[in-house]
């Protein structure tokens, strides 16, 4: 049963993603916002989700299959942030792709871990 539960989460998160691909557009310089963005909000998610189910038990353990692994983990994606930076790099948008490189790192884990700090003291 928890298979389906990731599954479920997984669908979820993979058509989020997909979703912001067609909402937001490949800035004209290359750079591939939705991704980006679907990859920072999710660190930011993860870290709510980390206080509210596994510190706290605000919402039910139960929940962390459907939730941080398959929705969130389909929602995020190292794979399409690898290839992107890969692609801008082989285009000659060497700049470009370390803007991107260096942003994701640094506002992912800027994210995640605030978002923890911040629900670690408000519950």
């Amino acid at each position: 049963m928890i298979w389906l539960f990731v599954a479920l989460g997984g669908a979820l998160g993979a058509v989020s993603r997909y979703g912001l691909t067609q909402l937001v557009p490949i800035a004209a310089s290359g750079f591939p916002w939705a991704i980006w963005f679907a990859n920072v909000v999710g660190s930011m998610l993860m870290g709510l989700f980390y206080v509210l189910i596994i510190e706290r038990g605000v919402i039910a353990q139960q929940w962390t299959p459907f939730i941080m692994v398959g929705f969130l983990g389909a929602l995020t994606t190292f794979s399409s942030f690898a290839l992107d930076a890969v692609l801008l790099w082989q285009n000659g948008q060497v700049g470009i792709a370390l803007a991107y490189i260096i942003s994701s790192v640094v506002a992912c884990l800027l994210c995640a871990g605030i978002t923890v700090i911040v629900m670690q003291r408000v519950l």
